[in-house]
């Protein structure tokens, strides 16, 4: 046994002696017979350890191919055999690799590296929507590794900006903002802002900020500011500049202290001056007002004058002759106006029907008078007291419109000369009014409706402050109306004007417009944060006086069914100089607040005593962002199609019917067709973009020409209101002019927001029938009603409700019962100030119930309130 056990220590060889030296001793025979047999050596020992996985000491990085420069990817890994590239899910052919060598110093392993080439035909022959992608495998003996994917894009930089800056005037001190959107690019460009053409450097002067979306603030305006300001964005592909805006830092002027008073003079004054020079104006700045020099009497009355000898006598005398003269020319002036009289009074009398007949002669008819020493003209409207019959033409004319009533003045029906000396007619004609004044005692029935022109403005269009009337019927509408009132519509947009009964003073007649601004032509309202939620509208005449309210009525897009407020609306309007003023904001009334605002879900109707050019703007309420209601359509050219190129169009637009009007029209004169109904979309205040992309593209026939793989709307293009309608080109190519199915997803959504997806399936060469969105009745409404036909309740009712709520009852049963009825209670003072509150309440209920004006919700609402004799005038006279 012991010798058996020896031969094994003998046989254990050099690895086990080392392992025992290690241990302290070494093991000779002897010592081996202490040793049990549990503590026996095994037969055999682990070999040493395998070849490790390869671990890349270099990966490939992103590229971007500027132009036709193709780029190389690289990678190193160690150990590694083999060094190979896969792009896009293919092996790249070995002989495209450029493969070195080495070992490492350190730990004796194998470095291996290799190179490839990409061209930009490569890139461009990949179909579908993933970027083109490379990755390295590395092999070693123990396994394979790979790389991180490494993208190659094509880059480029579009040469218009999204937004440049705009030049501007701002007084010292003032905070400014100059906004820069630089074009669309891969990669995205850099921005930087030059002032007079060195590089702008927020950390040398602190009172310059460019903010993350590359706008540029100065805090506080200063006289060094003034200066031309550019925005230039680069890439690694190109330089682009914007326009250059001038921005000028004024000063308006100031007094200086008043100069001592001087010495009193001869005249018992003396006086003091100043000067405008704390500060000067600067740059444009507004002169002091006020005047320069001042003077008083410096004897507080007491001054005795005394007059040189011989000065007295001339003074009398000279008051004497012009006290003369006086009496001379008085007396001349008696003279010749009782002349005139009298040769009026014996000349007129034989042609005076022609003041009445004027109207329904021809246009070349004289009257037989022609030496009239008074020709009308515009600058100076004649008084045409008792000088009716000199017109060379129309005085007005009587049109009867589609919905004029049958009736008509009954002219003929009186005596011919006996309506002569009460027959007064002011002619106005100037840039803001244009109306025509007839007696009180003129009778003009229920329903006969005047369509008045003043003499030289027929066949003209009429121009008024900052607008001309457009005749474009999209856009506007315009109506004579008188003391019976009206309503002006522009048809398919949810604009219109209420022109209550009364509000125009007996006897005179306006022509009245409405027009909506297009974008191209108006500055718009929003500034900062706010945004536009409704379209621009002017109404007119801005000179009229009204004797009570008319009611606006504006479209919006604003979210509002939520449970907590998340807007603060306010309503502005433009000054003649074009600048924007704040009328009122929606739950901050007061009693000297202009207007009242009825908000509804989709449209606001405005009560106010000034027109003028309106527009609804808004902005988040913290703490929740407010959403804008917004519209997605779909346009594709009209079948057939003749080319192998097919696009699609998508338009991110407002809710309004007036916004999808617009786009309607501009696809139309385009050769576009709407593929289906517009989509919905809440648009949310997050300052995310919204993301537009194609999916699901048959690639056998279809290719898609999009680098990307996918389109962005910035947030503040569509969030400020400030664009036309936006819109994003899918442009595809099918294989061959036999394809004609076309297949695919268009998703659109807001980043980290809502979305919606098109599921599109259509054959490109059937010609589809006309879609149109549009209510069914919208178009059916006319542009213009006049007189009574222009309202629900008739006149007798209005009159007898008004007599029974207007008067303050002591149970709470009047006008203000009604107004919470009809959910118009919000800012009740304003109907308070109000000659007939209740009057002032029905006009805004005509307004809100325009297309649906049914009186039982007015007999209900006075039911309630136990207005039982109201009720029964209602259902005589009424049409419950």
């Amino acid at each position: 046994m012991r010798s058996a056990r020896i031969q094994r220590d003998q046989g254990l060889g050099p690895l086990v002696l080392l392992l025992l030296l290690v241990g302290g001793h070494v093991v000779s025979g002897t010592e081996s017979s202490d040793y049990s047999e549990a503590e026996v050596l095994p037969d055999s020992f682990p070999s040493a350890p395998a070849e490790p996985l390869p671990e890349f000491l270099l990966e490939p990085e992103d590229a971007f191919i500027v132009k036709n420069r193709p780029v190389q990817l690289r990678c190193r890994a160690s150990p590694a055999t083999q060094i190979y590239f896969k792009c896009n899910g293919e092996w790249v052919n070995q002989n495209d690799h450029i493969t070195r060598e080495s070992l490492d110093q350190i730990t004796g392993l194998v470095v291996r590296e290799v190179d490839i080439s990409v061209s930009r035909t490569q890139v461009e022959e990949l179909f579908g929507l993933e970027d083109y992608w490379c990755q390295c495998v590395a092999w070693s003996s123990a396994g394979t590794t790979k790389s991180n994917r490494a993208y190659v894009r094509i880059a480029y930089l579009r040469k218009n900006f999204e937004q440049e800056p705009l030049g501007r005037e701002v007084r010292l001190e003032q905070e400014v903002l100059l906004q820069c959107r630089p074009p669309e690019g891969m990669p995205a460009a850099e921005v930087d802002w030059l002032k007079n053409e060195d590089v702008i450097d927020p950390s040398r002067d602190s009172n310059f900020l460019i903010t993350i979306d590359h706008d540029l603030i100065i805090k506080q305006a200063r006289l060094s500011d003034t200066a031309n300001y550019t925005c230039v964005a680069r890439n690694v592909v190109a330089k682009r500049r914007s326009s250059t805006a001038t921005l000028i830092v004024y000063v308006d002027g100031g007094w200086t202290e008043w100069a001592k008073w001087s010495a009193c003079g001869t005249e018992c004054t003396h006086w003091r001056s100043r000067e405008c020079q704390a500060p000067p104006p600067i740059n444009g700045g507004k002169h002091c007002s006020g005047s320069m020099m001042e003077s008083k009497n410096c004897t507080e009355g007491l001054c005795a004058r005394t007059l040189a000898p011989g000065m007295g006598v001339a003074v009398y005398t000279g008051l004497v002759v012009a006290l003369l003269l006086s009496v001379i020319m008085v007396l001349c002036v008696g003279v010749l106006a009782y002349r005139r009289r009298c040769r009026h009074l014996h000349g007129d009398i034989t042609d005076s029907s022609s003041a009445l007949t004027a109207a329904f002669h021809p246009g070349n008819y004289k009257p037989p008078r022609q030496d009239n020493p008074h020709p009308l003209h515009p600058s100076a409207p004649p008084d045409l007291t008792a000088t009716a019959g000199a017109f060379r033409g129309p005085l007005f004319s009587l049109q009867q419109g589609v919905n004029d009533s049958p009736h008509k003045i009954p002219m003929t029906t009186s005596p011919l000369l006996d309506p002569l000396p009460s027959l007064k007619i002011k002619v106005y004609n100037s840039s803001t009014l244009s109306s025509l004044e007839l007696p009180a005692d003129m009778c003009i029935g229920d329903g006969e409706i005047l369509s008045l022109k003043s003499v030289g403005t027929v066949g003209r269009e009429r121009e008024y402050p900052g607008h001309t009337l457009s005749r474009e019927p999209g856009l506007s509408t315009s109506a004579t109306l008188g003391n019976l009132g009206g309503r002006l519509t522009i048809p398919n947009t949810g604009v219109s004007l209420l022109v209550p009964p009364g509000t125009i003073p007996q006897g005179k007649f306006y022509e009245m417009y409405l027009i909506i601004n297009k974008w191209d032509k108006t500055t718009l309202p929003s500034e900062g944060s706010q945004t536009v939620l409704s379209p621009v509208v002017s109404c007119g005449p801005s000179g009229m006086l009204l004797n009570r309210p008319v009611v606006l009525t504006l479209p919006h897009c604003a979210q509002l069914d939520t449970p907590t407020p998340d807007w603060t609306l306010t309503l502005k309007t433009q000054t003649h100089q074009g600048a924007w003023e704040e009328v009122l904001t929606v739950g901050e009334e007061t009693l000297s607040s202009p207007c009242y605002l009825q908000l509804e879900e989709e449209c606001c109707h405005v009560l106010m005593e000034q027109l003028g050019t309106y527009s609804l703007v808004g902005q988040s309420c913290p703490p929740q962002p407010a959403c804008k209601r917004l519209q997605l359509a779909l346009f594709a050219p009209r079948a057939p199609c003749l080319s192998l190129d097919y696009s699609l169009r998508i338009y991110c637009i407002h809710d309004t019917p007036h916004a999808l009007k617009e786009v309607l029209d501009l696809e139309r004169s385009l050769g576009g067709v709407l593929l289906e109904d517009p989509k919905p979309l809440l648009f949310k205040d997050s300052y995310h973009n919204l993301r537009l992309s194609i999916h699901d593209i048959p690639h056998s026939h279809w290719r898609s020409k999009l680098l990307a793989k996918y389109q962005e709307i910035p947030f503040y293009h569509i969030w400020s209101g400030s664009q036309r309608p936006l819109h994003c080109t899918f442009s595809l190519e099918r294989g061959s002019l036999a394809v004609s199915q076309l297949t695919c997803k268009i998703c659109v959504r807001q980043v980290e927001g809502e979305g919606q997806i098109f599921q599109l399936l259509t054959d490109i060469q059937e010609t589809l029938p006309p879609h149109s969105p549009l209510p069914p009745g919208g178009s059916c409404l006319p542009s213009s009603q006049v007189g009574p036909y222009a309202f629900r309740l008739p006149d007798s009712i209005r009159h007898k409700i008004c007599a029974s709520l207007d008067a303050p009852s002591a149970r709470g049963c009047d006008w203000r019962l009604l107004a919470r009825s009809l959910g118009f209670d919000r800012y009740l003072n304003y109907f308070a100030t109000k000659p007939s509150p209740t009057g002032v309440l029905l006009d805004l209920w005509e307004a809100c119930h325009q297309g649906d004006a049914d009186l039982v919700s007015l007999a209900t609402a006075l039911e309630e309130m136990g207005k039982s004799e109201v009720l029964v005038v209602m259902t005589t006279d009424g049409d419950c």
